[in-house]
Formats: structure tokens, C-alpha cells, sequence
């Protein structure tokens, strides 16, 4: 996709959402990824530490990892999380010496008010296969899956019953995750996917792992930079 800048207002960041919706596809991988990467940012007074961390697949042991953290210069606006979040991610990606088949987002892809989340954009822009596996919802209704492991439910919008995702028991008898599409994978996949990487919690490994990243901060004063 053709780059832009991220410094838009709200308004011009939402037309432009929009507008990059239109180039989002949703179609096969055609092969079971060989390595697949979590993704997270934890954020704090007013900086941002993303970080991106490279499994092999099915097994999971951990290939390569990367973390950038700076200042953020988005603020908070609800749907618009890419914009405050992806510049940390795409400095993080530069640093890999890995690059993955696909992307597992702690967050959402096409579970968002203009089918454009976190997942949607950051596939778009790195040209991969990515998917949003977000621990609460942010749009849409449905129904509480079963209780035991790979139980499901669709996640529809409540005005025209499309399907935005899957409503996905990872663990019997504990809290389901949000399973949307993002970029070049279709539903069924990142459901698969997130099943096979959730082998011990909740959350599956992938996101897991970058979440824990995410939260190890740099020392006390540190600058802007990556590991």
C-alpha cells in the first residue's frame, strides 16, 4: 500500500480508514504458517513500548524478538488505536531478523466500526497475513459460546447480522477471545490458528509472549530506541 502519514486529525484519520477498508482481502493462506508473530504496546506516561515476538508454528518456541519504544504522538481516540500505535510497531518490525509468515494482534481487525482495526491496518501496510485476538470486544452482539475448548459463537453487527468475527473459548469454562480477520487470512484460519497457539492459557502463545514483552520497560530515563 502506498504510505501516509499518521499525524492526521480524527476526522481525516476515519476517511482514510474508510477508504484503505476497500483494500483489505480475505482470502486463503493456502499453506499452515512455518512461523507466526504476536504482537502488543503497552503504553505509559505518555510513551509507548511495542513489541513483536517471532514462534515457530505449531511449536511455538520463540525464533526472534524486537521492541521499540518512544514517545506517542497519537492521542486516545476510540477506533482509532492504529494510528497511536502502529509507528512503535513498524520501527519494532524493521528490527526483527525474522520476518513471519503471519501476525496474531492483541487487539481487533475486522471487529470495528468501519471494519478497519489494528489487525486490518497493520496487514495492509506490511503486506502479510494478519488477524486481531482481543480480550474484550469492541463492536457487535452475540451469543456466549459453550464452555468447553473451541466452543464459538459469531460476533455479528447487531443492525444487518453480518459476521465480524468469532466469539472463541480458548480454555474450558474460562472467558472467550475475539477472533477477527485482518489481512489476507480468512475467519476460519485465525480461528484455527488461535486455537493450535493457546496451549496453556487464555491468551494464545504468540500474544502472550509480546505482551509480557511489551510490559518489560526500558530502564528509568532511557531514549527513544528499540531491542
Amino acid at each position: 500500500m502506498s504510505r501516509h502519514a499518521w499525524n492526521l486529525s480524527p476526522r481525516d484519520a476515519v476517511r482514510l480508514q474508510r477508504e484503505l477498508a476497500g483494500r483489505v482481502r480475505c482470502v486463503r493462506l493456502g499453506r499452515t504458517p512455518a512461523t507466526l508473530a504476536g504482537v502488543d504496546v503497552s503504553t505509559r506516561g505518555g510513551w509507548g513500548h511495542a513489541a513483536i515476538v517471532v514462534v515457530r508454528f505449531p511449536e511455538l518456541g520463540v525464533l526472534d524478538r524486537a521492541t521499540w519504544h518512544a514517545p506517542l504522538t497519537y492521542p486516545y481516540v476510540p477506533g482509532l488505536l492504529s494510528f497511536r500505535e502502529m509507528p512503535l510497531l513498524v520501527r519494532a518490525w524493521e528490527a526483527l531478523s525474522v520476518r513471519p509468515d503471519a501476525v496474531m494482534v492483541d487487539g481487533h481487525g475486522f471487529a470495528h466500526p468501519r471494519r478497519f482495526g489494528l489487525a486490518c491496518h497493520l496487514g495492509l501496510w506490511l503486506d502479510i497475513p494478519a488477524f486481531g485476538v482481543a480480550k474484550r470486544p469492541f463492536v457487535g452482539r452475540y451469543e456466549e459460546p459453550g464452555p468447553d475448548k473451541g466452543s464459538r459463537s459469531a460476533l455479528r453487527d447487531p443492525a444487518s447480522g453480518e459476521i465480524l468475527g468469532a466469539v472463541l473459548r480458548t480454555r474450558a469454562r474460562v472467558r472467550p477471545v475475539y477472533v477477527s480477520t485482518g489481512h489476507r487470512i480468512t475467519l476460519e484460519e485465525a480461528v484455527e490458528l488461535t486455537l493450535a497457539a493457546a496451549v496453556r492459557y487464555r491468551i494464545p502463545e504468540p500474544t502472550r509472549a509480546a505482551h509480557l514483552a511489551s510490559r518489560q520497560w526500558p530502564a528509568r530515563g532511557a531514549s527513544e530506541g528499540g531491542s
